[in-house]
């Protein structure tokens, strides 16, 4: 007798067969999805060190910052330091030169004369005075010319004075000061 099998088998097969397609669908779906959430986890955990940084470096610029403006404070009252510094030395500097001036405009006064006013502007000296003659103004723009501490001496006016002084002048005069080189150096 012949076998003979009348079982539905391409049926079973074609239905095995796309049992096993399913379940290997299935199978790469759930590798896919497995696969896709391995990915974002990795990229959540990415960004989220990446903003750590960016936080870090927000926090380390605002400190560098604060350091800067401190540091140009710093540098501000440094200035500001040095500048009264500056001031004092030359106040330091000059204090023996004023002194020096007032010697020698008594050095320069010549007998019959007196000064009634002084004023200083900058280098130039405003010398208002009484004098008994015209020649004794003369003779003390002489001794001014030959000074070493002033030079230019200016005659403005000269006047009769009032009734309380009579027999004098007054005149006005102006003078530029200036500081003589020390004896023995050469510039």
């Amino acid at each position: 007798m012949a076998k003979i099998n009348l079982r539905p088998w391409r049926e079973e097969l074609r239905a095995e067969k796309q049992k096993q397609f399913v379940v290997m669908i299935l199978g790469a779906a759930i590798v896919a999805a497995g696969l896709a959430f391995l990915w974002k986890s990795d990229m959540d955990s990415r960004i989220a060190y990446q903003q750590s940084r960016n936080a870090y470096i927000e926090t380390a610029a605002k400190q560098l910052d604060q350091q800067i403006r401190e540091i140009e404070n710093l540098k501000r009252q440094r200035d500001e330091l040095l500048a009264r510094m500056q001031v004092i030395q030359d106040l330091q500097g000059t204090r023996p030169v004023i002194v020096r001036v007032f010697d020698e405009l008594v050095r320069t006064l010549p007998d019959g004369l007196f000064y009634t006013d002084l004023k200083r502007t900058g280098e130039r000296i405003e010398i208002v005075g009484m004098a008994e003659s015209n020649s004794r103004i003369s003779n003390l723009m002489r001794q001014f010319d030959d000074s070493d501490w002033f030079t230019n001496p200016n005659l403005t006016n000269v006047a009769a004075a009032d009734a309380r002084r009579a027999g004098y002048s007054q005149f006005n005069l102006s003078v530029q000061q200036q500081t003589p080189e020390p004896e023995g150096e050469d510039n």
